[in-house]
């Protein structure tokens, strides 16, 4: 990261996630973390679950998110939250960027 203040996109690198899909780290600490993560379209968000609260921002994009069970069809401008624990994933529609935001931060990616 260019800063612990400041994060300027063309100075933070791009993680291949899986197939279709990256991701860059914003700012983090122990509490919080944003990410944003990049999905070429047909790019699927594999089924998971994980003991942080999520909430995302859509970007821009086309997203069928599933959340314990449920699925509906996001685009730019909506935005979904996850309790802890809760299966979720996502298949993208028409390519896209979600922001993520975790609370606490994600350790595993760190790794």
């Amino acid at each position: 990261m260019s800063n612990v203040f400041y994060q300027h996109n063309q100075s933070i690198p791009w993680q291949k996630v899986a197939p279709g899909i990256q991701r860059q780290l914003f700012g983090h600490n122990d509490s919080i973390m944003m990410a944003k993560v990049k999905f070429e379209k047909g790019a699927v968000g594999a089924l998971h679950d994980h003991p942080h609260v999520q909430v995302s921002y859509v970007e821009s994009g086309v997203f069928e998110l599933e959340i314990d069970g449920t699925t509906q069809q996001l685009q730019a401008g909506d935005g979904f939250f996850v309790p802890p624990g809760k299966v979720h994933g996502c298949k993208c529609i028409e390519a896209g960027i979600l922001v993520d935001v975790f609370n606490p931060t994600r350790a595993d990616f760190l790794t």
